[in-house]
C-alpha cells in the first residue's frame, strides 16, 4: 500500500508542479496606443522574453514585438487624493472621512515604442504596484533600452 501511494505521489508531484504556466507574465491593462481592436481598460497578459514581448487577451496574441525593435521604455505614474471615497466616508464618520481626504494613490504606468522596418507602434499599460518594477526590469533587460521618466522630461515649444 505505501508502495502504491509513493508511486502515485512521484507522478502526481511533477504532474502538478509544471502544469502551470512556463513562461512568467504580467498582468497589465491597456490605457490606449496603436493597438487595434482594444479598448482602454482591457485586461491584458503581458509575456516577455529574450525572443519577443507578447500581448494576449485570453488566449488570443494581440502583438509579438521583438525586443530588438523596442526603441523605448518609459515610465510615469498618476497621483491623486481618494477624494471620492474620503466624501462617502464623511456621511457616515467626518473624522474618518477628513483623515481619508489626506491620503493618495498611485497608478503605475509602463509605455512601449517599437519601430520594426515600416511597422510602428506604441502603447500605455498600466501595472500593478508589485509588478511595474519588474516589468521596467524586464523590458530594460531584453530590449537594451533605458527606461525614461516622463515626469522627468522637459518639453520644449
Amino acid at each position: 500500500m505505501k508502495s502504491v501511494l509513493a508511486l502515485i505521489l512521484c507522478v502526481a508531484i511533477p504532474t502538478v508542479v509544471f502544469a502551470g504556466e512556463s513562461q512568467p507574465n504580467f498582468k497589465v491593462q491597456y490605457d490606449g496606443g496603436s493597438l487595434t481592436n482594444i479598448k482602454a481598460g482591457a485586461d491584458l497578459s503581458l509575456y516577455i522574453d529574450s525572443n519577443s514581448v507578447r500581448i494576449m487577451k485570453g488566449k488570443t496574441e494581440i502583438a509579438n514585438i521583438l525586443p530588438s525593435s523596442i526603441t523605448e521604455v518609459s515610465y510615469g505614474q498618476d497621483v491623486h487624493r481618494r477624494v471620492g471615497a474620503a466624501i462617502g466616508l464623511a456621511f457616515v464618520s467626518l473624522g474618518i472621512g477628513g483623515l481619508m481626504a489626506l491620503t493618495k494613490s498611485k497608478k503605475h504606468y509602463v509605455g512601449l515604442t517599437w519601430a520594426d522596418g515600416d511597422k510602428k507602434g506604441g502603447f500605455a499599460m498600466q501595472c500593478d504596484k508589485n509588478d511595474y518594477r519588474g516589468v521596467l526590469a524586464a523590458l530594460e533587460g531584453v530590449s537594451g533600452q533605458k527606461a525614461v521618466n516622463s515626469e522627468a522630461m522637459t518639453v520644449k515649444n
